[in-house]
C-alpha cells in the first residue's frame, strides 16, 4: 500500500499552515480530501517546494479542504520524494498533477521511479 509518509491531515489555512510549518525550508505536500466513508485521507494533488514549503502550501489554500506535509532534508530528496509520490498515488491518471514532476533546470537529478529524464 502506497504511504505519503507525512503529518497530517490538516485543514488546508493560512492560520493552520503558519502554526505546523515554521521553519523556511524545503518539503512535500499532498492535497486532498477526506472520503466521508472510510474518514481517510484522499489524495488529490502532490507538490514540493526547494525552498519555503509554507509560501508554497499558501498558494493552494482555497483549493482543497486538507492537506498532509512533510519537511525534506534537501531539494534533491524533496524532488525525489514528490516523484515517488506521484507515482505511487497514480500519476496523471488519477490526480490532479497534470505532467510529472518536473526538475530545476540546473540540475541532472533523475526520478527514483521513471526513465522520464534520461
Amino acid at each position: 500500500m502506497a504511504s505519503l509518509d507525512m503529518q497530517g491531515a490538516y485543514d488546508l489555512s493560512n492560520a493552520k499552515i503558519n502554526e505546523l510549518i515554521t521553519e523556511s525550508a524545503e518539503g512535500n505536500y499532498a492535497l486532498g480530501i477526506i472520503n466521508q466513508k472510510t474518514n481517510k485521507f484522499v489524495v488529490k494533488y502532490v507538490g514540493r517546494s526547494e525552498t519555503d514549503l509554507n509560501a508554497r502550501l499558501k498558494q493552494h489554500v482555497g483549493r482543497y479542504p486538507k492537506f498532509k506535509f512533510s519537511y525534506a532534508e534537501s531539494p534533491k530528496a524533496a524532488f525525489e520524494k514528490v516523484c515517488r509520490n506521484y507515482h505511487d498515488f497514480g500519476g496523471s491518471k488519477k490526480l490532479i498533477n497534470h505532467v510529472h514532476p518536473v526538475r530545476p533546470a540546473d540540475v541532472d537529478w533523475k526520478c527514483p521511479c521513471c526513465d522520464i529524464f534520461d
